[in-house]
């Protein structure tokens, strides 16, 4: 089980540079529900994710390179790319903010998410100034959404 709050960036923190970081690419071969690829630096992915927003179901298998090249073929919509830093956060010891700061078709976008060991932690957690507004709830800026936006007419 996945319970993960994701927020908009207020502000950069200071140093964020300095903290453990990972090129990310992703495609989705299936939005409803989620099948997603991802290249993590040299690794690689395909992952199952249930329906929710805040919490949800969520099963991470291993690829090889040749199995994501020939996925990513198949894959729809926009390709995501982004640079993850694992900030620790000084207030929760035991918790990480993973700040995505998105490049190719959403350049200048940067999010922040937090996973929890549990639903009441994710609920009563307060997050640090350079955090913007909460966007949990919304589905708005999950990825997947992101790499099918709703066609314009």
């Amino acid at each position: 089980m996945e319970i993960e709050r994701k927020y908009l960036v207020r502000q950069l923190p200071e140093h964020y540079r300095d903290f453990p970081s990972r090129q990310i690419e992703q495609a989705y071969l299936c939005t409803d529900p989620v099948v997603r690829i991802r290249r993590e630096d040299e690794e690689y992915y395909l992952t199952y994710k249930g329906r929710g927003l805040l919490a949800r179901e969520e099963y991470n298998l291993p690829l090889n390179e040749a199995a994501y090249r020939h996925l990513l073929k198949k894959a729809d919509g926009i390709r995501i790319e982004k640079r993850r830093y694992r900030i620790p956060l000084a207030d929760f010891p035991h918790l990480t903010a993973e700040l995505d700061i998105f490049a190719g078709a959403y350049q200048g976008l940067m999010l922040v998410e937090v996973e929890f060991p549990s639903l009441e932690e994710a609920q009563s957690f307060a997050p640090p100034d350079w955090f913007g507004e909460d966007v949990t709830l919304s589905g708005e800026y999950q990825n997947s959404r992101l790499a099918n936006p709703p066609k314009k007419l």
